[in-house]
């Protein structure tokens, strides 16, 4: 059962994932964009689209992964990201990525994440713009909320050694100083998030956020997924350490 995001899942898991899907606590967005309340004619609008349109391309998107980001050349900027992901083949799948796991999230990115070799067929400039993913796993950062522990086991079994290409638009629950910084806008270009390498990293309070929030322990998944490190490979980009950057220095 060697797919890559853990696409074969056992029937008994992927049901359970549907039943738990519902009943895990759900995050609800900390901004409203501005802007008027909907109109009448615009609600109909919405509810015709819904009856006589189709939306295939977001079709698929079901498997759900929550992680923290910090922007490559900016590391004082951290968000929690929610990833909804779509397994396109054996070695590649795409990411929507919100600020919340509400129908009123906010969509602040998207992700691309590729297998390991994949990106070594990626010619050296670009590998400039994938994160590793590995010591997000072992870390217990990366959970997959829902998922029976011996299905979110699996599935990111199956992600060791990948990486991801990710771009925010939107600061939205993004982590400044000490401080939650809020755009109630989509301001200024995308920008390139990272992943976190190193203890220590990671604002403290965004992680204590999380865990209470889903009622998980990020150090007790570090504890259980030990045994994964065994098949952890050398990964590029895992040497950039965000403390050392200088914009995470002068924070102020």
């Amino acid at each position: 059962m060697k797919k890559f995001l853990g696409v074969t899942l056992t029937g008994l898991a992927a049901g359970a994932y549907g039943y738990h899907y519902f009943t895990f606590p759900q995050i609800k967005p900390d901004i409203k964009p501005e802007g008027s309340p909907k109109q009448m004619s615009t609600m109909m609008l919405e509810m015709g689209s819904k009856i006589l349109q189709r939306n295939d391309p977001l079709s698929g998107h079901h498997m759900y992964l929550i992680g923290f980001h910090p922007m490559k050349e900016t590391p004082c900027h951290q968000m929690e990201a929610h990833h909804f992901c779509k397994q396109v083949n054996e070695d590649f799948a795409e990411c929507l990525i919100f600020d919340s796991s509400t129908s009123n999230a906010n969509l602040t990115g998207i992700e691309y994440i590729i297998s390991e070799k994949l990106f070594t067929q990626l010619p050296q400039e670009e590998r400039g713009y994938w994160h590793p993913h590995n010591f997000e796993i072992l870390s217990g950062q990366l959970v997959a909320p829902g998922l029976p522990k011996i299905a979110e086991k699996m599935l990111l079994k199956q992600k060791m050694n990948s990486y991801g290409k990710t771009f925010h638009t939107w600061r939205a629950r993004c982590w400044e100083d000490e401080k939650p910084f809020l755009d109630t806008l989509p301001l200024g270009p995308a920008i390139l998030a990272w992943s976190f390498n190193h203890d220590g990293e990671v604002k403290p309070e965004m992680v204590k956020s999380r865990d209470q929030n889903l009622d998980v322990d990020t150090e007790k998944n570090k504890q259980d997924r030990r045994d994964l490190a065994k098949y952890a490979h050398p990964q590029e980009g895992s040497d950039l350490d965000m403390r050392k950057h200088k914009s995470h220095q002068n924070a102020k």
